[in-house]
């Protein structure tokens, strides 16, 4: 017997719906795109999932769903492994492309080389990051080739390329262009590697390149994605998109082993149907990349440099330190990236960003 509950419900309501008046000021902070509330859209797709009980563990109707929804979007069938994490995404769907004694070629600043602690090797069951240079955080086709192509292998003592894995958008903000993505799958079949896209910011990366999400995934060869939701408006939510239905046992069997697979997986299912309705993922990439570029024209009105040419919803800046301190005396929050150098600063700028406010930016900053 279900029992009603109004009172659940309101409270419900209360917890995942947006006041119609808000009366805090615009959000100022632009240290990431982690910092963002829930886009409504979603709020509303989680509130809707406490009215009813379902199968766990991926046996309920929207994780069903999945499948169709995702094949529609990119055109050709795929399966779909959904997890709460990006780094779970990056990871689980790694270890289905790459053996415990192969290697995985990335670029040097890649998220997964930097900031996925040692989980490639953990989840790989010993797999090894091989990084390779290339401008602004990008492979480039030909330099992975040149690196393919003069690997000598010593054997069992050696650890053998098997894995390409590329970031999209980059660590870096820039973006690889259709013809860039199917130059380094064209060099990844010519050697028999396996290509992987972490695609965090894959949204940001579509929006900017107007594409159709195939040209730069199946079509251009790659074999698995990790379809980024919660950087742009979703609770905790990314995708493992499967091009190969074969790799899905394995990817599942990883997940369970990893402990990301939820017993109410219909809370993930019922974020990303809601993110793909609508175009919801690409609006809100659109906006994000959008307050970027108004970001951007803002700061360097006020004397700030770009430090690589901006494509996507990130920014990394060079400025003075003087420059620095009155933007945070501003209400702006940012981070120093030290990676590029002493006097550069990364912004992210979010689905929600006030582009308003941030257009306004040169006349409110002392």
């Amino acid at each position: 017997m279900t029992l009603e509950r109004p009172f659940l419900k309101s409270a419900i309501a209360k917890c995942f719906l947006r006041p119609t008046v808000i009366t805090r000021p615009p959000p100022m902070n632009f240290s990431s795109d982690n910092v963002t509330p829930i886009c409504p859209e979603i709020l509303a797709a989680i509130a809707a999932e406490s009215d009813s009980a379902a199968l766990p563990y991926g046996a309920d109707d929207k994780s069903q769903q999945l499948d169709a929804a995702f094949s529609e979007l990119f055109g050709t069938e795929v399966c779909v492994v959904p997890v709460a994490t990006g780094t779970a995404a990056n990871l689980v769907g790694l270890s289905g492309l790459v053996s415990p004694f192969g290697g995985i070629v990335c670029h040097h600043h890649a998220h997964i080389n930097m900031t996925e602690s040692t989980g490639v090797a953990f989840y790989g069951g010993g797999a090894k990051l091989l990084g390779i240079d290339g401008p602004s955080a990008k492979i480039e086709a030909g330099i992975l080739d040149t690196y393919l192509g003069k690997h000598v292998s010593n054997g069992m003592h050696s650890v053998d390329p098997e894995c390409v894995a590329i970031t999209q958008t980059t660590e870096f903000g820039t973006v690889y262009g259709v013809d860039e993505v199917q130059a380094i799958g064209k060099v990844c079949r010519k050697h028999g590697m396996r290509l992987f896209m972490d695609g965090a910011r894959f949204a940001n990366a579509v929006a900017t390149l107007g594409c159709h999400p195939a040209d730069i995934t199946w079509k251009a060869g790659v074999d698995v994605l990790s379809f980024g939701a919660t950087k742009n408006g979703a609770l905790a939510v990314d995708a493992i998109i499967l091009f190969d239905p074969k790799l899905r046992r394995h990817t599942e069997k990883s997940r369970k082993r990893g402990g990301h697979l939820f017993s109410k997986h219909r809370y993930l299912a019922a974020q990303l149907l809601a993110y793909l309705q609508d175009d919801l993922w690409l609006r809100n990439a659109r906006h994000a990349n959008d307050a970027a570029k108004a970001l951007q024209h803002s700061l360097e009105s006020l004397g700030a440099e770009a430090a690589f040419t901006p494509q996507g919803n990130e920014l990394f800046i060079r400025m003075n330190d003087k420059l620095a301190q009155r933007l945070r005396d501003a209400g702006l929050v940012f981070r120093p990236w030290a990676s590029i150098g002493p006097d550069a600063y990364r912004f992210v700028c979010a689905w929600n960003s006030p582009i308003d406010v941030i257009s306004a930016l040169p006349h409110t900053v002392g």
